[in-house]
């Protein structure tokens, strides 16, 4: 391996190798799963009770709470977070953030 890397940062890595977008999805995914998830299990929420107040089906909720599906519709997140008694937030952030 060239020492091309050595005194960058990772992001930078992932970035000169055009994986830093997909990394970034997949580890704000699993984040997002893994909150969906506790708060389900502190509200003993079965994941039928909670797709059932979705108003979805189960294999959507299946989806929503994957860790390794970065697909997940804003819609979807939008009302799991509400059944959970919560408020979606998003934040954009363009600051130090090259095109």
């Amino acid at each position: 391996m060239a020492k091309r890397n050595i005194g960058s940062s990772f992001d930078d890595f992932l970035r000169e190798e055009n994986l830093l977008e997909s990394a970034t999805a997949v580890a704000v995914k699993r984040v997002v799963a893994y909150q969906l998830e506790k708060k389900m299990s502190e509200s003993k929420l079965s994941k039928s009770e909670m797709a059932r107040r979705m108003e979805t089906s189960r294999s959507a909720l299946n989806r929503l709470l994957d860790p390794d599906n970065a697909s997940v519709t804003l819609n979807t997140l939008q009302s799991a977070v509400r059944v959970l008694g919560g408020r979606l937030k998003i934040e954009l952030d363009f600051q130090n953030h090259a095109a």
